[in-house]
């Protein structure tokens, strides 16, 4: 008789809980750490799920793939100038990256360099910041102050646009510069409050935005990026994870839209996130910390257009919640073998 063998048979539902199941290998010369120039030129990969077919093309003919009559959702967020540079009274030096608005005044944000409640930060246009409170997630509550006088965020926005920094994502490994207060803006950016762009718009050039306006119809949400979208997955079952959660609105019309039985696109995972939060709870605004992945799928969203993401990642299980996770792994690989470039700069994938 043959020996008995020990063997463990893990299921498909466990694989896709695992965190480990959406890595994969990227060489780094692949990570984009500036746009295609004209936005349009970048590269674009179409995924057919009906017959699971690739096509290699590129973003200038994103209209020729849309099926007809699909209601087109974009994000109006706009990215301010969140990452600031300052000092403390002992003259030592912080940066400060504002995550987002809380309740009575207050911000959540991350603070590198050393500081302890009631600790004062310094920057210039006699702007300052008082540090409340240190959460234990890492982030730090803080108020601020300009010319001594609380200042609503709106006029905070101003200050910063005229003293802060474009908080590019940490792997790009470089400095912002003037190019990037443009290129990393949507030409839609409306209400600002994202520290990170809804990157498969950056894609559009104003031709191609108002060929695809005048095709489709087309609704604008909000919702804004907070640094947790970079946020990695670190614990071993992605069930576990504690998802963040981002500020969102959606206009009446659009409703109607979600509402009714038209197929949508959403452009981007931030639309699509908060057009699932919504059917989900049926709130137009709030706060949406809905986590996407193959054991939580798109009720609504029939469409995706986005960009190529980080590996175990929460926006890489997103995908995975449209394709299965054996599906995006492939489709990925495919990308790489074809030199795409990844990330918030690279290039984009339609899902039809």
């Amino acid at each position: 008789m043959p020996k008995e063998q020990n063997s463990t048979i893990i299921s498909s539902k466990e694989l896709d809980n695992k965190t480990l199941s959406y890595d994969y290998h990227l060489p780094k010369e692949l990570i984009a750490t500036t746009p295609a120039k004209p936005a349009d030129s970048a590269k674009l990969l179409v995924y057919n799920r009906a017959d699971k077919s690739i096509t290699h093309s590129h973003f200038s003919e994103l209209l020729e793939f849309i099926p007809k009559d699909t209601a087109i959702f974009l994000n109006d967020t706009k990215v301010i100038k969140a990452r600031l540079f300052g000092t403390k009274k002992s003259g030592g030096k912080v940066e400060l990256l504002l995550l987002k608005p809380l309740a009575n005044n207050r911000y959540s944000a991350m603070i590198r360099g050393r500081v302890k409640a009631d600790t004062q930060i310094f920057f210039k246009q006699n702007l300052s910041a008082t540090v409340e409170k240190l959460s234990s997630d890492g982030s730090r509550e803080i108020s601020f102050l300009h010319n001594d006088q609380a200042i609503p965020f709106e006029q905070l926005v101003d200050i910063l646009e005229q003293i802060g920094h474009i908080p590019l994502p940490p792997y790009m490994n470089r400095e912002d510069n003037k190019e990037d207060e443009l290129d990393y803006q949507t030409l839609f950016a409306k209400k600002a409050g994202s520290v990170a762009a809804p990157t498969a718009s950056l894609h559009f050039t104003p031709e191609l935005l108002q060929n695809l306006k005048n095709k489709y119809q087309t609704h604008t949400l909000t919702l804004h990026v907070g640094a947790g979208t970079f946020k990695p997955v670190e614990v071993d079952n992605i069930c576990e994870h504690p998802i963040h959660s981002e500020y969102y609105e959606i206009p009446t019309d659009a409703i109607e839209t979600i509402k009714s039985s038209k197929k949508i696109l959403a452009v981007g995972t931030t639309s699509t996130r908060t057009i699932e939060y919504f059917v989900r709870t049926q709130k137009p605004s709030g706060e949406c910390d809905l986590f996407l992945h193959p054991g939580n799928p798109p009720q609504r969203v029939d469409h995706l257009l986005t960009n190529f993401h980080l590996p175990k990642s929460t926006l890489i299980m997103l995908v995975s919640a449209f394709l299965g996770r054996d599906e995006t792994l492939r489709v990925y690989n495919s990308a790489i073998e074809h030199k795409y470039r990844f990330y918030s700069y690279g290039d984009g994938m339609l899902i039809i």
